[in-house]
């Protein structure tokens, strides 16, 4: 299986959880620069194209990205606290053709100063995709950080849920 990797702002995917990735599958982890790629989005969806990915991960500012990544590629993902209601870099959001029976499970942090969980349930249930099933939990003690431990029993949850499909 060939997972898309997306981390947040000025991040990167850490040695932690690349281990818990990689009981999963093969890992694909670009070092994106939002700041400076306008349009990341377009960017990340050419050059993986070719490698036939399988689900898309992302966190805050990756999830943003993820969400739209997934939809593009027709496949699963797992997207920590997404930028999506609100980002503090412009992105170009792409438009996608043709929608599919898609997944989305999300995690949020109840806790999150950074990106607000209700601000994006409120995204969600604006612009709610008829092609698409949400799992959206949303953990009482998570901030914005995700921890390891958090990060992989989630991924575990994940990979359960999507292998049932």
């Amino acid at each position: 299986m060939n997972i898309l990797y997306l981390h947040g702002l000025d991040s990167s995917l850490s040695p932690e959880k690349e281990k818990i990735l990689e009981k999963h599958g093969e890992i694909f982890s670009p070092a994106i620069d939002y700041r400076e790629q306008y349009d990341s989005i377009s960017i990340i969806t050419e050059q993986f194209r070719e490698e036939k990915i399988s689900v898309v991960i992302g966190s805050s500012m990756g999830g943003f990205a993820g969400y739209y990544i997934a939809d593009t590629y027709q496949v699963p993902a797992l997207l920590f606290n997404p930028a999506l209601a609100a980002r503090s870099v412009s992105q170009k959001i792409p438009s996608i053709p043709e929608p599919y029976l898609s997944y989305k499970y999300f995690v949020l942090g109840s806790l999150d100063d950074v990106i607000k969980p209700v601000d994006t349930l409120n995204f969600l249930g604006k612009n709610l995709q008829r092609h698409t099933n949400y799992d959206i939990q949303i953990l009482y003690s998570l901030g914005h950080q995700i921890p390891a431990d958090i990060f992989e029993r989630e991924v575990r949850s994940f990979f359960q849920k999507i292998r049932s499909f």
